[in-house]
């Protein structure tokens, strides 16, 4: 599955448009986690375990977009754009979507 966002894959040619795709998760850490990051936030530096987390999350929801474009059929996806928003404390949504698409 060729990933891309932009338009257009070079070298490739898009024979038909299948359309969006999607994939998302919410993840969290567990309170340990979340104190440690808590410490880390009042005496300052780099909140790892978050960075963590939203990696983790994004490679579930690619995951999760990929498997509902081969489902449809799709050798590739393009326009990926990727979104976030905090859900509650300590937890966060990533969605990441393209547009589906078969290309040669």
């Amino acid at each position: 599955m060729l990933l891309v966002n932009t338009e257009n894959i070079p070298g490739k040619e898009v024979q038909q448009v299948i359309g969006l795709v999607k994939g998302s998760t919410i993840r969290a850490k567990h309170v340990g986690k979340d104190i440690l990051s808590g410490l880390k936030h009042l005496i300052g530096g780099e909140l790892t375990e978050y960075e963590e987390m939203l990696r983790e999350a994004r490679q579930i929801s690619v995951g999760r977009m990929v498997e509902e474009a081969e489902g449809k059929g799709a050798n590739a996806i393009v326009n990926i754009r990727f979104t976030s928003a905090s859900v509650s404390q300590g937890a966060a949504e990533v969605l990441v979507y393209g547009t589906a698409v078969i290309v040669k």
